[in-house]
């Protein structure tokens, strides 16, 4: 009859056990509350732990460091161009108690965080041109492709003054203050994307299309320049060669006709009768070359032209 009667004590004992204590892992501590009211400070060593059955509860909270994902948004620059900025960050929970009365689980803490640094990322954006998002330090320089010369340098890449390390920073700090209220500790604020919005891409492609076909406009204006030169080269050479062959040929021709001359005055002056045979050939070379067909030509009869016909034939010369 006894044992009947101890075996429900021990199974009681076994539950009473059960609801009167409690494990903690290395990666969480717990909050107890007591009819919805906190009791005592948070418990983070890690091990087996006591508390009252039934009338506490055990909150477990995360001592891991946390991530947040927000959510992409499409936001205005200073310089009026609409991009859609992707951010993440990476949180812990600093003070447990605060952190349990103000918001009391991880979905209200996302909830909160994603307003909260959604607001200060789209003001810091608003505050900073676009280029100051896009690259990252003050004092890096764009990656210019030497053999394009001068046409390898944008003339539009402005300057920037912070970049996007400084604004993530400043985001954080922003943004801080904020979250420790809710006994959370910020520890990150990066930009994961920063896309430009469909709205906007085809204005930027636009751009980006314009700047490439100046640059190529003057590779081309260089060409032709260079084209011309050393057509203007090769036209000049050409004159040259030309005038240098030209000269040669008259020289040569004057020297055979000198020779020529030379060889005639030897041939024909030798004797009256040769000089006059020469002259007679000479006036008939003349005729040829005068008296083509359908030529007309008005002479008085005193014209030397007229010589060998009104003189008549030529008379042998005597033996």
């Amino acid at each position: 009859m006894k044992s009947v009667l101890l075996i429900p004590l021990v199974i009681a004992g076994f539950f009473l056990l059960i609801a009167s204590s409690y494990t903690v892992l290395e990666t969480e501590q717990i909050i107890i509350t007591q009819f919805g009211r906190q009791v005592g400070q948070p418990v983070t060593n890690a091990g087996l732990h006591w508390k009252t059955p039934f009338i506490q509860t055990v909150h477990r909270i995360e001592k891991r460091i946390l991530e947040w994902d927000g959510p992409s948004a499409d936001m205005p620059t200073e310089d009026k161009l609409y991009i859609d900025v992707d951010t993440f960050a990476r949180w812990r929970i600093s003070n447990a108690p605060q952190y349990y009365v103000r918001l009391g689980d991880e979905r209200r803490a996302q909830s909160r965080l994603t307003d909260i640094l959604g607001s200060e990322t789209r003001n810091s954006v608003a505050r900073h041109q676009l280029v100051e998002l896009i690259r990252t330090q003050r004092d890096r320089k764009p990656v210019v492709d030497s053999s394009l010369g001068e046409a390898g340098v944008s003339s539009t890449l402005p300057p920037i003054r912070f970049g996007r390390a400084s604004l993530e920073q400043e985001i954080l700090e922003a943004a801080k203050p904020k979250l420790a209220e809710y006994g959370i500790e910020l520890l990150d604020v990066r930009f994961k994307r920063i896309n430009y919005n469909p709205g906007v891409a085809a204005k930027i492609y636009s751009r980006m299309v314009s700047e490439r076909q100046q640059i190529a406009a003057r590779f081309r204006s260089e060409g032709e320049g260079q084209a011309a030169e050393i057509l203007g080269k090769r036209e000049r050479d050409m004159q040259q060669i030309e005038s240098g062959a030209y000269r040669q040929v008259q020289e040569i021709q004057g020297r055979a006709d000198a020779e020529a001359t030379a060889i005639y005055a030897a041939a024909y002056g030798q004797t009256p009768a040769a000089r006059e045979f020469y002259t007679f050939n000479r006036t008939l070379e003349t005729y040829r070359s005068v008296f083509e067909r359908d030529t007309t030509l008005v002479l008085t009869t005193d014209s030397s032209l007229l010589r060998l016909f009104k003189a008549g034939p030529m008379q042998p010369a005597p033996r």
